[in-house]
C-alpha cells in the first residue's frame, strides 16, 4: 500500500471533498481521484460516494478508515525511528493520560535524560482508550494509564496503587454546604464505588473532569472533593487542605502498558525510570 494513497484517503475524509483534499495536498483534483481509484481497485470496492455535496464514506470506507490511520501512524513512526537524532540509538514513544503527566511523567523525562541519554523520547497526551489502541496497533511503545483493560497483544503491569481521599479546604471549622462539594471524574470504577458509599448524596452543582482544575477551583472558592493523595500531599502539609475524618478511601491504580513485541531491553529501562519517578511522585 502506497502511504501517499492512504494519506490522500484521510485528507478526503477530513475535508469531505476531493477538491479540498487536492488544495491541502497541493495536488490536482485529477491526481487525487487517481489515487482513490488505485485504492478502490486494490480493495475491490468503492470507499467514497461522490455527489455535489462532496464525498461521503461507504461502509467499506468506514472500515478502511481505522486501518489507513494506523498505516500512516506506523509509517511516520518508522520514518522518525530511522532518522534518529545525532547520538541516539533508538526512540521511545510514550503516552499518558493528562492527570498522570504531572508530576509522574515529568520526573520520568528527567530520569531518562540523566540515565538514558542515548534514547530519544517522543511523548503525547490522550484518553486511556485511545492510548491502549495505539499500543495495540504499534504506533505507541508505552502508555501509562489508569484502569488498564485486558487486550490481545498488550501487557499491563501495575506501576503504583494510589488512594483517592476526601478532603476539604480549611479552616475545618467553617461549615460547607452540599453545593460546595465538587464531583471529579475518576472513571467508572470510582463512580460506582462513590455511589455505593454515598447513596443519598445529591447531584453535584459543579462537576470537573480534570483533578488539578478542580483543586484550583476549591482552593479559590472553598469546597471539598476526592483527590489523589500524592497530588495533594503538599497542600495537606501546608494546612490549605484537611482530610475529612472517617471518610472512605478508594484505590486508584496506574499501569504501564506495552506490546508483547516490545524490545525487552528498552522496556526494562523504561520501567526502571517509571518506578523511580513513581517513588518521587506518589
Amino acid at each position: 500500500m502506497d502511504i501517499d494513497v492512504a494519506r490522500t484517503f484521510l485528507e478526503v475524509v477530513k475535508t469531505g471533498s476531493f477538491v479540498g483534499a487536492a488544495n491541502n495536498l497541493n495536488l490536482t483534483q485529477t491526481a487525487v481521484s487517481a489515487r482513490i481509484r488505485v485504492l478502490e481497485d486494490r480493495l475491490d470496492r468503492p470507499v467514497f460516494v461522490r455527489n455535489k455535496a462532496g464525498a461521503k464514506l461507504t461502509p467499506a470506507g468506514e472500515q478502511f478508515l481505522r486501518f489507513a490511520t494506523t498505516l500512516v501512524q506506523v509509517w511516520d513512526r518508522a520514518r522518525h525511528a530511522v532518522a534518529l537524532p545525532p547520538g541516539r540509538d533508538t526512540v521511545v514513544t510514550i503516552g499518558a493520560e493528562l492527570s498522570l503527566w504531572s508530576p509522574l511523567l515529568r520526573h520520568w523525562l528527567l530520569w531518562m535524560r540523566r540515565e538514558c541519554p542515548e534514547i530519544a523520547v517522543s511523548t503525547q497526551i490522550d484518553m486511556s482508550e485511545r492510548l491502549m489502541e495505539q499500543v495495540q496497533d504499534g504506533s505507541l511503545d508505552v502508555a501509562v494509564i489508569y484502569a488498564a483493560q485486558s487486550r490481545p497483544g498488550v501487557i499491563a503491569e501495575l506501576l503504583f496503587e494510589e488512594k483517592l481521599v476526601f478532603v476539604r479546604t480549611t479552616p475545618a471549622n467553617r461549615p460547607l454546604a452540599p453545593e460546595d462539594h465538587v464531583r471529579i471524574d475518576w472513571g467508572e470504577e470510582f463512580a460506582a464505588s462513590y455511589q455505593a458509599a454515598f447513596p443519598d448524596q445529591p447531584n453535584p452543582v459543579v462537576s470537573i473532569s480534570y483533578g488539578p482544575l478542580a483543586l484550583e477551583y476549591i482552593l479559590a472558592t472553598g469546597g471539598s472533593g476526592y483527590f489523589r493523595k500524592g497530588f495533594i500531599r503538599s497542600y495537606l502539609e501546608e494546612g490549605r487542605l484537611a482530610l475529612v475524618p472517617d471518610s472512605p478511601e478508594f484505590s486508584y491504580s496506574a499501569y504501564v502498558v506495552h506490546s508483547t513485541k516490545a524490545d525487552p531491553g528498552v522496556m526494562a529501562r523504561i520501567r526502571s525510570g517509571l518506578r523511580a519517578a513513581a517513588e518521587i511522585a506518589v
